[in-house]
């Protein structure tokens, strides 16, 4: 596998690329994994959304779209625990959203030994920075840099005021390392900045830059609002469903521009040729946003849930204009950069994902496979066009869908299909028992 992506680099060194150097061609490629927080498949206009976002249309128009990509949770920190271990996320006992409440599970977390892209990165000479949101322990042993990320900067929690940096409990929250620090501005804008400054910083050497951004996840507040929460207290957010809707547009304008300055960042270095930018989200829209056809939204496992907008761009590498309707699922990406970068796993060690080399480089089919999901009481299963759903949303029981046909889930095929279904749900109920058996304890109070 990693020979494949040898020869990519190497064809790439013997062709001249304008100011690139020799060198800069042959090292390994920079990896920049951009995170958008609960945008909607109908939200960003290379998905016909309601929101223009002129830099996410560039990403769209120069790489690769996926139309059937997917979260591997419905709700923030499962799919951030798999995005970064490259398995599924019951595996790491973080099956729902770690929060920020003390009365709940703030005292879990990611532990010391699950095994990070950043970690595998970092061993093969990578510099490796975190900016934005964590989400993965509140704790000071499961911050990002005991994680194998050089440089953090942003807050631990699952939201903060976007000026006061306070989280919903009424924690101060904003860190650089493992330090609270004190910094000033809009979190959007502060994430971009300091992702331009890793990317000047680091630009003679691999690196791998990672950026949850918290937009446009609640609180609702655009670069123009003022800030309203206060430390020491919990604050509602007051606001009416237009200013809700005026500010989440406000919120995807501004990520937008944030993906473009990264662009021109490396532009400008003339590190993009040798630099693989991937843009997605962590699951679907709540109410506020859009999951366009797709039924349902954020915390369920129907399509509006799970199946989320995702773009690829690396000039020279991947074709432009391109689109793909692949299966496709967050886990994918560990395995992908691993075999980038030519790093390898510690003995025994096995990822959910798959190196996505044919459906990036090639436009070719992985092979067949099912993914899983579970959270709370509801479980899925897709294999190829065929979805089933147990106790999903609001409706019990078993259901199988035709995604091919039938995108919005209405028309339920469990009563024409028996025999599937009775294959399906065996294959989802010993993926259950196996992602539970081993899996992370986390601690008691």
């Amino acid at each position: 596998m990693m020979k494949r992506y040898g020869l990519l680099i190497l064809m790439t060194a013997l062709v001249p690329t304008g100011c690139s150097s020799q060198a800069e061609t042959e090292r390994p490629p920079n990896i920049v994994i951009i995170l958008a927080d609960d945008l909607g498949y109908g939200d960003i206009s290379p998905y016909d959304g309601w929101v223009e976002t002129p830099n996410l249309d560039r990403m769209a128009r120069e790489g690769l779209r996926f139309t059937s990509f997917y979260a591997s949770g419905p709700v923030c920190s499962p799919t951030r625990a798999g995005l970064l271990t490259g398995r599924y996320q019951q595996r790491a006992g973080i099956p729902g959203v770690v929060y920020a409440a003390p009365e709940r599970n703030r005292h879990h977390g990611l532990h010391h030994h699950e095994v990070t892209f950043a970690e595998r990165l970092r061993e093969v000479g990578y510099a490796t920075g975190i900016f934005g949101k964590w989400h993965l322990g509140y704790e000071p042993h499961f911050n990002p840099i005991h994680h194998g990320f050089d440089q953090f900067r942003g807050y631990v929690s699952g939201n903060v005021d976007y000026f006061a940096h306070v989280d919903g409990v009424g924690f101060y929250d904003w860190w650089d390392g493992d330090r609270l620090v004190n910094e000033h501005g809009y979190v959007t804008h502060l994430i971009t900045r300091h992702a331009v400054d890793f990317i000047e910083q680091h630009q003679d050497q691999p690196f791998l830059l990672y950026l949850p951004h918290e937009a446009p996840h609640y609180p609702f507040q655009g670069p123009n609002d003022e800030p309203f929460r206060l430390i020491g207290k919990r604050v509602a957010e007051k606001r009416d469903s237009v200013q809700v809707r005026r500010a989440y547009r406000e919120m995807v304008q501004e990520l937008d521009a944030g993906v473009g300055a990264v662009l021109d960042a490396l532009e400008r270095m003339d590190l993009a040729e040798n630099t693989l930018v991937f843009f997605f989200s962590d699951n679907g829209a709540m109410g506020y946003g859009s999951n366009g056809a797709l039924r349902g939204h954020k915390g369920s496992l129907w399509e509006g849930g799970i199946r989320v907008p995702a773009l690829a761009w690396w000039p020279g590498h991947i074709a432009p204009g391109s689109t793909t309707d692949q299966p496709v699922i967050s886990l994918d990406l560990m395995p992908t950069m691993l075999a980038m970068a030519g790093a390898s796993l510690p003995e025994g060690h096995r990822l959910d994902g798959a190196d996505l080399w044919a459906v990036l480089f090639a436009q070719q089919p992985l092979r067949p496979r099912t993914l899983f999901w579970q959270y709370n009481e509801q479980a899925a299963a897709r294999e190829g066009s065929w979805k089933l759903a147990r106790d999903v949303g609001n409706q019990p029981g078993l259901a199988l869908y035709d995604l091919a046909g039938d995108l919005g889930e209405k028309q339920n095929l469990a009563g024409e299909h028996p025999a599937r279904v009775q294959t399906m749900l065996a294959a989802l109920e010993a993926w259950q028992a196996g992602v539970t058996s081993g899996a992370t304890v986390q601690p008691e109070r």
